[in-house]
């Protein structure tokens, strides 16, 4: 092929390898796996820090609501609406005991679905949760830096780059592995729940002493959002977004029941009793921060500047609205400062390791799917560190840009959270009441009929309640942002059904039908090897190509260069080489498009013949030489391949800078960017 060089270079892997080593650590070996299962001490603070975090944030979402309507209102309905939210997190979690016994393998709701109501119900379980863990992360991590930004000043008008930083070391820590990252977040999470619980006794105890100090907003007053108080179908309508928002604290009740298959023998009784730890951790959180908001007077507006008065008059722009948590902490720990500064860190930490919780379910359900042939299958390999790197990295792409789009804004991306999760909820214990109806059928054994007639009594009432929810989530919240949820649920539902189908269709074409058609011999083998100039390179591809005896054998350039063409000629007969040499005319200097026109008038002659195209290869050992040579020989190879009946093969030639570059490939294994490596 005259006027190009039809070799292309290699780059060696390894070039950041002692880099990846640093951040990631040393590859583990696949029969290692068993050494990254967890114990329920490290589980409790992997998989149920979102839930147990969300009580940092879904107290203020219910006094908010409820504050619209102004401070007699959030007095009378604060304990009504955190009520409601605690009985649905009891039989959710109850709910969620009989999933993880019935379906140990991990695939959680989308499994339940799938089996019992069919694969279509099972894809939109998956829709929803992946979308979920996405908004997940997106909503802990820029809640985190807000309540960051309260304290350290330097990160106000920061939060997007902040809040994508912490992403970035999430996704670090959990490519690490799921041991490792659950050793490293263990001590914040259980930190968190020793400073609320620890911050609510102490706060009980000074009440019923009589020297529990009241809330910094305790002396103002908090009027209604539009100078009036609500009544009739307008007080109802906001009790039920107070009770939505709520809700949130209910979101990572599921990662549990996906995630069974990282826990220890026994998987199933471990998830459950995980399950109940969380359950009863959060709602005694939960009702602590409520009971002592009450008891304090602390108020939370939506528009604090102008709903909330002193003296009658508005407080202005110039007050600084503290957390519900915020304010506790500063009353309860009125004369103890050090226990203010404890529950502020410990609570801005879990609301950015509440990400955490998505970064173990999604990549598991997005390797569940993989293997069902609806996400592309390399999310179904595990990395170096045998976690499903692949998953873990989609996941914080999609996080950043929501938190790139949204401006790390917790206000505007909280309207899009928890619709997802209720899907899921729903859809899984309806699938769970099916379940123990069929079985049922089959079941002779008394004992174990009055233990499936309980099970489906407890997930037909979780069923009832999720869906509840659920409609009034999408009433309240579809306008407020909820329909941007959905949307892309749908937009995820149709996009893996397309994979499946392109798998199916891909599998269809490649089956052998025996009974119709046997694989033959092709007839002929027409070698054509590609060529340049006489140099080593070529001598290599010659001989290979000699050395496997094809039927028919002879070397091809392009005639770009007139000139070059009669010096290779004169070459050709000057060495003797025993290899006819075709030259192929190109009066538009075009080096591909002559070849395939060969290659494909052979096989229209002969479409029983199997056509073999060998390309000498340099393989270069630095990136930037790759930029010096010609990629001729790519473009060639990639257009040959979209022919039918057509071989390509590279015959290396390595240069003396690839000399040692093949120890990156042996001492270190497969980098990001491979199948195996565990990345796209």
């Amino acid at each position: 092929m005259r006027g190009a060089d039809p070799s292309y270079s290699v780059v060696v892997p390894g070039t950041g390898s002692l880099f990846k080593r640093l951040l990631l650590g040393r590859a583990m070996r696949s029969d290692k796996l068993g050494e990254t299962l967890l114990p329920k001490r490290l589980a409790l603070p992997i998989f149920a820090s979102d839930a147990l975090s969300s009580v940092a944030y879904a107290p203020d979402e219910i006094l908010l609501m409820l504050g619209l309507a102004g401070g007699a209102f959030v007095a009378t309905h604060s304990w009504q609406v955190t009520v409601a939210v605690v009985l649905v997190m009891v039989v959710v979690v109850a709910s969620y005991r009989q999933n993880v016994h019935a379906y140990p393998s991990g695939g959680g709701d989308y499994e339940v679905a799938t089996v019992n109501l069919g694969p279509r119900a099972g894809l939109t379980v998956a829709s929803a949760l992946l979308v979920d863990y996405v908004l997940t992360v997106a909503v802990s991590i820029s809640s985190g830096v807000q309540n960051a930004a309260t304290v350290l000043g330097f990160v106000r008008g920061h939060e997007v780059i902040v809040a994508v930083a912490l992403i970035l070391f999430l996704t670090a820590m959990n490519l690490r592995g799921v041991r490792e990252s659950g050793k490293a977040f263990a001590v914040p999470v259980y930190a968190f729940m020793l400073a609320i619980i620890g911050m609510g006794v102490y706060g009980f105890v000074q009440h019923f002493t009589g020297t529990l100090t009241p809330a910094e907003s305790a002396g103002l007053t908090l009027k209604p959002e539009d100078g009036q108080g609500l009544t009739g179908l307008a007080a109802a309508f906001l009790l039920l977004r107070a009770f939505s928002s709520g809700c949130a604290a209910l979101t990572g009740v599921e990662a549990i029941s996906n995630g069974v298959p990282a826990f220890k023998k026994p998987k199933s009784d471990n998830a459950a009793t995980t399950l109940l730890l969380m359950g009863t951790l959060s709602v005694l959180m939960l009702g602590s921060i409520i009971t002592l908001g009450q008891w304090t007077g602390v108020k939370i507006a939506d528009d604090p500047g102008a709903q909330l008065l002193r003296n009658g008059q508005p407080v202005g722009d110039s007050y600084v609205q503290h957390t519900a948590i915020g304010q506790l902490a500063n009353s309860v720990f009125a004369s103890f400062p050090i226990g203010v500064v404890f529950v502020s860190i410990v609570t801005g930490l879990i609301l950015v390791l509440a990400a955490n919780t998505a970064f173990n379910g999604f990549p598991v359900l997005g390797s569940i799917l993989a293997r069902d042939g609806y996400l592309p299958r390399q999310m179904h390999t595990r990395g170096d560190r045998l976690a499903f790197s692949n998953g873990i990295l989609i996941l914080a792409g999609a996080a950043i840009v929501l938190v790139i789009v949204f401006k790390a804004e917790v206000t505007a991306l909280i309207q899009l959270y928890i619709v997802g999760v209720f899907v899921s909820f729903t859809t899984s214990q309806i699938g769970m009441v099916r379940h123990w109806t069929r079985n049922l059928r089959l079941e002779r054994n008394a004992k174990e009929r009055s233990r499936m007639q309980r099970s489906r009594v407890i997930n037909a009432v979780g069923a009832a309640m999720s869906a509840t929810v659920l409609v009034v989530v999408l009433i309240t919240k579809f306008q407020a942002g909820a329909k941007y949820a959905i949307l892309a649920m749908v937009v995820l539902f149709v996009l893996m059904l397309g994979i499946k189908k392109h798998y199916n269709r891909v599998r269809d074409e490649l089956a052998i039908d025996w009974d119709v058609e046997r694989p033959m011999l092709p007839s002929h083998v027409h070698a054509i090897v590609c060529i340049s100039k006489v140099h080593k390179p070529t001598m290599r591809a010659l001989a290979y190509a000699r050395a496997s005896r094809p039927s028919y054998l002879e070397a091809v350039t392009v005639d770009v260069d007139p000139d070059e063409t009669q010096t290779l000629l004169d070459e050709w007969d000057k060495r003797d080489i025993p290899v006819p040499l075709k030259v192929l005319s190109s009066p538009y200097r075009q080096i591909t498009k002559p070849i395939l026109d060969y290659v494909r008038s052979i096989r229209s002659g002969n479409p029983r013949d199997i056509v073999t195209v060998y390309l000498p290869e340099y393989v270069l050992g630095k990136w930037w030489e790759q930029i010096l040579h010609n990629q001729s020989a790519l473009r060639l190879k990639a257009r040959l391949l979209f022919t039918p009946g057509v071989m390509v093969v590279s015959v290396p030639w390595q240069l003396q800078s690839s000399e040692g570059a093949e120890r990156d490939w042996i001492d270190e294994p497969p980098i990001s960017g491979s199948v195996r490596g565990g990345a796209l």
